[in-house]
């Protein structure tokens, strides 16, 4: 069998398999089959929302089927994060070279070969240079006359959940819950009390910290909280390749929610949607800042009963206009879990799996600083170790702490290398202390 088809074979049997994903869409990459490639990196993207590989490999399948506004949006942000992989600046410089900017395109080129000479395109430079000479003007990125644009393009409605998660089920995070309650559960249970004074219910709150805290796992427990209907949306949602498609799409979204109220709108990753307008270089992704901060004031529609929540990794990336009253007026801090909360996800992680004189509460003690994620990942390191040895016996072994304990000592803390960069931001980019959360836990006085 074509080790192709086996590896989305294997795909289909285990879809929440990212690494078995990753190394698909990289194989797809590999074969230059680059719509497949597309499809597989947006979905894979929906499990691993901030993998920088990912969004490379989904720029670069943009960039070769000429969808050249939408891989600039994906490359953008990426080379306005700190220290970006070499190979951003590459196809950044493929991306502006097909938008007619030769210029740019040359300094993102020398920037990847300086990063990493082996990066080093003969084809490229060369096509740069003979722009350059030529003296070619930058090719405004319009919309292509096309029969079917809107057949192609339709606005799309979104899955609605209504979940069946409630905070019951969100361990620790006591602190966050509560400024959950005030904002938006609270206003939905005493809606008369809110109304005497002239206290609108809706609003946006915004969650950020470290990757694989439960930023998602808390939005949706919030929609179950209160029995409400809920969306959760992605970049591959809301992003085209049609310029302002992106903003038809947002729009749709949001009146989708509206007519669902009460509804609870959840954007992942929103700082991809909503990143700093100065730092762009292009005016598509400022058109959709700008529909998305009109749509969150209401603009061309009702919010009330419309509760916008949104997790973001980097929260020094968003356009400090959605950090506005009536936008974002509430930016919550969410940690990786505490002793007892570690615990808690232990005993959810292991629930129907054999185990033996098992003791999370010692596991707990042994992984300070793990996010959710990182206990996921210490549970299947262990799991893979037992799998070895039940192969070899036909019969399940139970996993016992101490399987647990040294996969722990394999895996390192994901959040560390996050803070590394927060503790920056909030020691020299902390006006207002709206990063004092995170001095807080890192017991730093500033």
């Amino acid at each position: 069998m074509d080790e192709l088809q086996s590896l989305m074979d294997a795909v289909r049997l285990t879809p929440d398999n990212v690494p078995l994903r990753k190394y698909l869409c990289a194989e797809l990459l590999r074969r230059q089959r680059w719509a497949e490639a597309e499809i597989e990196l947006k979905d894979t993207l929906k499990l691993a929302p901030s993998d920088a590989e990912l969004k490379i490999g989904l720029a670069t399948a943009f960039c070769e089927q000429q969808k050249t506004s939408l891989g600039l949006v994906i490359i953008e942000e990426l080379t306005a994060a700190p220290a970006p992989p070499p190979r951003t600046w590459l196809v950044y410089a493929k991306l502006l070279q097909q938008a007619r900017q030769p210029q740019q395109a040359k300094d993102a080129y020398e920037k990847a070969v300086l990063l990493d000479p082996t990066l080093k395109d003969a084809f490229l430079e060369s096509d740069i240079n003979l722009s350059l000479q030529k003296g070619e003007t930058p090719e405004p990125l319009r919309v292509p006359a096309h029969g079917d644009l809107n057949a192609e393009n339709s606005e799309r409605l979104i899955d609605v959940e209504r979940p069946k998660v409630t905070f019951e089920q969100v361990g620790g995070m006591d602190a966050v819950k509560e400024e959950i309650r005030m904002k938006i559960i609270h206003p939905l249970r005493h809606p008369d009390l809110y109304k005497a004074y002239g206290k609108k219910i809706g609003g946006g709150i915004l969650l950020y910290g470290p990757p694989g805290c439960g930023k998602t796992h808390l939005a949706r427990a919030t929609a179950g909280e209160i029995n409400a209907n809920f969306i959760s949306v992605g970049i591959s949602d809301i992003l085209d390749m049609w310029i302002g498609q992106s903003e038809k799409n947002l729009h749709a979204i949001y009146e989708q929610a509206r007519m669902m109220k009460p509804c609870v709108l959840f954007f992942d990753e929103v700082d991809a949607l909503g990143a700093n307008r100065s730092d762009m270089r292009h005016s598509a992704g400022k058109q959709l800042i700008n529909q998305f901060l009109q749509e969150m004031d209401g603009i061309d529609g009702d919010n009330e009963g419309v509760l916008v929540l949104a997790a973001t990794n980097a929260p020094w990336h968003l356009d400090p206009a959605f950090r506005r009253p009536g936008r974002f007026d509430r930016i919550i801090f969410v940690p990786p879990p505490d002793e007892s909360a570690r615990s808690a996800i232990f005993n959810i992680l292991l629930k129907d799996k054999p185990v033996e004189n098992m003791d999370v509460n010692a596991l707990a003690k042994k992984t300070p600083d793990f996010s959710g994620a990182d206990l996921q990942a210490v549970v299947d390191i262990a799991i893979e170790s037992k799998l070895e040895e039940a192969m070899r016996t036909d019969v399940p072994v139970p996993l016992r702490t101490a399987d647990l304990e040294n996969a722990a000592k394999k895996h390192r803390a994901t959040t560390k290398e996050w803070f590394t960069t927060a503790k920056n931001y909030a020691l020299f980019a902390n006006e207002g202390g709206l990063y004092d959360d995170i001095l807080g836990y890192l017991k730093i006085r500033k």
